[in-house]
């Protein structure tokens, strides 16, 4: 009996030992590990329901979080990488996405116009950035997991993302209508959380980065890859803009915050007077009586 406990202890530990790279191994198992294989994985479904629902079957349907299963991701995140929807973009690059052409026609005169400083940016008047730009913008960001929601903060212009985990589906289509962050269900497989968002609002990936429309859905693998990163895989589908899914990783880094002190602060765009934006006559942006006189 005691050679039976010690044997046991003996396990327990072995076990404990090798937990992290079984998880580690469930959730990298998920998705592949090479860019272009992911690249080539968004484009072997025509949307990305059908992505979704692969990765589900992969997952064996998910695994529902309990209290005490539920991965560590507290702390405060920025997102890093170039200001293009994908981070890995260089200035010189028009755009990562294939785009189809009068998608891509827009972006050139945007691009245009911007370089004569003609730009206008919802968020120039704190309007909401909507998904997927989400993932891109600036600024702290929190990720609240709940056994049944995981919830995803950002602290431009107060914008939260509520996923739901709980096993429902999105509303039924004569429930359904356009949102700025649309309707996001998931499931989790190991420490990854897999998510479907559809019935978003038309808006652009970021500024300079080419409009998506109403037709746009998206599927995310989220994981915590070390203590400090959590990386995102994102496919976007969209058959009024891309000629086909466009993939991006999104890496998100914690900030040290040892003591606290750091927090989310309110963003209201009307506490200051030079906070107030207006659309000029030629389509670029300026804050309302705006002066650096001190007087």
């Amino acid at each position: 009996m005691r050679a039976s406990i010690m044997l046991t202890a003996a396990l327990t530990a072995t076990l404990a030992t090798w937990a992290p790279s079984l998880l580690a191994q469930s959730t990298t198992e998920l998705v592949p590990a090479e860019k272009e294989a992911k690249a080539a994985l968004g484009k072997q479904y025509a949307t990305a329901v059908d992505l979704y629902a692969a990765l589900k079957k992969r997952a064996n349907g998910g695994t529902p979080l309990t209290p005490t299963t539920m991965p560590d991701w507290t702390g405060l995140w920025q997102r890093v990488g170039a200001p293009f929807f994908d981070p890995t973009q260089t200035r010189e690059q028009l755009t990562t996405a294939k785009l189809k052409p009068a998608a891509l026609a827009d972006l050139k005169h945007r691009r245009e116009q911007s370089a004569k400083g003609v730009e206008y940016d919802p968020i120039s008047d704190c309007g909401p950035p909507g998904f997927p730009r989400w993932l891109a913008i600036p600024f702290l960001r929190e990720f609240i997991v709940t056994p049944t929601q995981t919830y995803l903060f950002s602290e431009t212009v107060n914008n939260m993302r509520r996923v739901y985990t709980d096993g429902r589906e999105h509303p039924p289509a004569a429930d359904a209508y356009p949102l700025h962050y649309g309707d996001s269900i998931g499931f989790w497989s190991g420490g990854t959380l897999v998510i479907h968002t559809s019935q978003v609002q038309a808006g652009i990936y970021h500024r300079n980065d080419p409009q998506y429309s109403e037709q746009l859905e998206a599927v995310e693998a989220w994981r915590k890859a070390d203590a400090t990163t959590v990386l995102v895989d994102v496919w976007v589908y969209d058959a009024a803009n891309l000629e086909e899914p466009w993939y991006v990783q999104q890496t998100y880094k914690q900030v040290p915050n040892p003591d606290g002190a750091v927090r989310i602060g309110y963003w209201y765009c009307g506490e200051n007077p030079n906070n107030t934006i207006v659309k000029t006559g030629e389509g670029s942006s300026q804050f309302s009586d705006f002066t650096f006189d001190k007087k």
